[in-house]
């Protein structure tokens, strides 16, 4: 059984997203496969084939947003806190050019929004430490990161 960490924000979105899958989408759904079944022989309608797998994914992500939710341990950042922490923005020097790392935990992590999973090499080695540490990690590639931290932010 997977730990799963989330901060209040991603929390928030996951409730949000369970929300819409649930009424919006799940009727959608519904309403294509009721649809695909008026064009005749369902065993060659390849309209009824694509809802019914559109419906099958959609009930799988709203089972994972369920199970994430009820296991999902949700952290808070203390404002007092001077160390890195799980919902802590981070700005960081990194091969001379300032980077900003939100860590979060795996669940919510997105690399495009700079979330960062706890988890992850960068993530990990930034946990527990302050600002101005020199902080090192090893990629994934086998490559060094050398950074510096420059701000924390709860």
């Amino acid at each position: 059984m997977a730990d799963y960490i989330l901060t209040e924000e991603g929390k928030q979105k996951l409730e949000e997203e369970l929300h819409i899958l649930e009424t919006e989408r799940r009727a959608e759904v519904g309403e294509r496969i009721k649809v695909a079944r008026e064009f005749g022989d369902i065993s060659e309608n390849s309209e009824y084939d694509d809802a019914k797998n559109e419906q099958a994914q959609l009930e799988a992500r709203i089972a994972e947003i369920n199970r994430i939710l009820g296991d999902a341990t949700i952290v808070t950042t203390s404002k007092r806190s001077k160390s890195v922490g799980i919902g802590s923005v981070v700005t960081v020097i990194m091969d001379g050019k300032e980077r900003v790392f939100n860590i979060v935990g795996a669940a919510e992590s997105n690399v495009r929004e700079g979330k960062i999973s706890n988890e992850s090499p960068v993530g990990a080695a930034l946990l527990g430490h302050k600002k101005g540490d020199q902080v090192s990690a090893v990629g994934p590639t086998g490559r060094k990161i050398e950074m510096t931290i420059e701000k924390i932010q709860q």
